[in-house]
């Protein structure tokens, strides 16, 4: 495999053993580093996923100890506002010279260094966006209370994701314009060892003077991108800037094949939505890693500074098997599966509402006082600051003396956040002996979430399905008392209209987003359908129809849980799944606690640290 110590050598292994895997991982993390500090303005950035611990400090104790002398770093606060971020007047500086003193943000004061951006998995999309234009144009541009400035912000981004599910994600804004994606989850920080980082300083000096890449390497990295479902355009160019980086770090003029294998595995590999088919390879030979001997060449090609160029098919073969040999066993079953792996779902409705009177703050804008409103001072003064020489000389001249002046259009009236609610759907089998389990469970998992569903703006529904038909036994409310009320008697046993449980779950979600809530349907079954919609049995039908129900959920774009409560993970039930284009989760044995836990994982705005146990 790679070894961060010596990056010269570069040949395609086949998959290694899992016990060697961890230590290619860490190595592959301070490579990716060393490769950003050569180029971060081209690469802009890595995304770390890992939570706090002694693996995360040593590599970002790394990274930092080998930045160029007196390059910046910034760490980006939890909830900065723009004014923090890019910058604007500095209010209480205005006041005291009577001129208007502008105060650089977080990400101008990084120019030339490094943002560490915290929990970016919690970062707002608007702040996102915000760091993004900075990558994409190297300037940060402040346009507030009347003063327009641009200023130079070159800067490489370090983007530490510690979400607990693949669910809790940073924004794609912000990923997608990082070069490297890193995992350091189940490291252990025994063993792990840190070379030392020589010649950087040449490379950065040495990557300007590259010739340019040849044509064939570009096809082969755009192919590649192409054949793994990578459709974001951003992703080959920053892998020919690792090509670029790896060629300046061994000390070579030209960009060789071993290079542009580097940056398929380390830029290419983590953004693959789905393999590639088997034609997609070239039709006289497999899709497998090269020979010993090809091996051998690729890695004596990236030593002469005038490589002789590959073959293109050739070259479109070693960037695939390399990118595949990258990939974990369990992603790559996934990747190659039916159930291919998209981008995480971001449906709408998740996020908030601008709202005028309450909810959580969201900056400020011009407005008039009137009642019902908030009026944001410290915004209302900023805007005033820049007038203040203006209007005292001209009270001078009316022999007037004023040490402040604000007036109407200074006003600036403070805007907030609604969260919009959500209603929790949980429809659920109510038929056969097991009945009576799945009930009692999802009874508790109702109660425990309605538990703590006000502060999470949270209402829960139960539809059962049982006999020939469906019931909405318990209509969306917040209310625990109402809801241990009428989950006293639950009903069970007999046929399975699955596909009127669904349709009965899909009318209620439709009724709920009518009223400007966010539906999520939770369905507990073992997708074992025999009563069709017409109340016959009969299981061919009834299979159909389900299979029809459950395409109405994805039709309508509604989110959904499908848990599958079978003894046994089934094949049928994972294809209902996918027709509602749900998240599947296998539970044999149902548990309310299970069960709550795998809602939270997909509804925002619960705070883990208050569950109960």
């Amino acid at each position: 495999m790679i070894s961060a110590a010596a990056p010269g050598s570069r040949p395609v292994a086949a998959r290694p053993p899992e016990s060697d895997r961890a230590g290619a991982r860490w190595a592959d993390a301070l490579l990716a580093a060393r490769l950003l500090l050569i180029d971060p303005v081209g690469l802009r950035g890595i995304a770390v996923r890992a939570g706090p611990g002694p693996v995360r400090d040593l590599w970002l104790e790394t990274l930092r100890a080998t930045l160029p002398a007196g390059a910046p770093v910034r760490s980006l606060p939890a909830g900065i506002e723009d004014d923090r971020l890019l910058g604007g007047i500095d209010l209480a500086a205005t006041l005291q010279r009577g001129r208007t003193v502008i105060q650089e943000g977080v990400l101008a004061q990084a120019n030339g260094g490094i943002v560490i951006v915290p929990m970016a998995e919690r970062l707002a999309a608007a702040v996102a966006a915000r760091i993004a234009g900075a990558l994409d144009r190297g300037i940060v541009v402040v346009e507030r209370e009347g003063v327009g400035r641009a200023v130079t912000t070159r800067i490489g981004v370090i983007a530490l994701d510690e979400g607990a599910t693949d669910d809790e994600q940073p924004p794609e804004a912000l990923i997608d314009r990082l070069a490297f994606q890193i995992d350091l989850r189940d490291l252990s920080a025994r063993g792990l060892t840190v070379t030392a980082w020589d010649g950087l300083a040449a490379a950065r000096d040495r990557i300007a003077t590259l010739a340019p890449a040849s044509n064939e390497i570009l096809e082969a990295l755009v192919a590649t991108a192409a054949a793994f479902g990578i459709d974001n355009v951003t992703a080959p160019l920053l892998a020919l800037r690792a090509a670029r980086a790896a060629a300046a770090l061994d000390g070579r003029s030209v960009i060789g094949e071993g290079d542009a294998i580097l940056a398929a595995r380390l830029v290419l590999a983590p953004r693959a939505r789905f393999a590639p088919a088997a034609d997609e390879a070239p039709a006289d030979e497999p899709a497998e890693p090269p020979s010993q001997p090809e091996q051998d060449a690729a890695a004596q090609a990236t030593r002469d500074d005038h490589p002789e160029q590959p073959d293109q098919a050739r070259l479109d073969e070693i960037l695939l098997a390399a990118v595949q040999a990258a990939l974990p066993d369990d992603l790559l079953e996934q990747l190659s599966g039916p159930s291919q792996r998209t981008a995480p779902s971001r449906r709408a409705g998740t996020g908030g509402a601008l709202a005028a009177k309450r909810g959580r703050p969201a900056g400020s804008r011009m407005g008039s006082l009137r009642p019902g409103v908030r009026l944001a001072l410290v915004d209302t003064l900023r805007a005033a600051a820049p007038w203040q020489p203006v209007r005292r000389g001209t009270a001078s001249a009316l022999g007037k003396e004023i040490r402040i002046e604000v007036r109407r259009e200074d006003f600036r009236i403070k805007k907030f956040v609604e969260r919009r609610e959500r209603t929790i759907i949980f429809c659920v089998d109510a038929s056969g002996s097991a009945a009576f389990h799945r009930l009692a469970e999802a009874k508790g998992a109702v109660e425990l979430l309605l538990a703590e569903a006000y502060v999470a703006r949270t209402h829960a529904a139960l539809v059962v399905f049982r006999g020939t038909a469906a019931e909405l036994l318990l209509p969306p409310t917040r209310s625990l008392s109402r809801a241990k009320s009428l989950l006293s008697t639950l009903p069970g046993g007999g046929g399975t209209p699955l596909a009127a449980g669904i349709d009965l779950a899909v009318t209620t979600a439709l009724g709920e987003r009518a009223r400007g809530r966010d539906p999520l349907v939770v369905l507990l079954t073992d997708g074992r359908a025999n009563i069709g919609r017409d109340g016959v049995a009969a299981r061919q039908r009834a299979g159909d129809d389900a299979t029809d129900a459950a395409r109405q959920v994805n039709a309508h774009a509604l989110a959904a849980i499908f848990i599958d409560t079978s003894p046994r993970p089934r094949e049928d039930a994972a294809a209902l799944a996918t027709a509602m284009a749900a998240r599947y989760v296998a539970l044999p044995f149902v548990e309310a606690t299970a069960v709550r836990d795998v809602v939270f994982s997909a509804t925002p705005g619960f705070d883990r640290d208050r569950r109960s146990p």
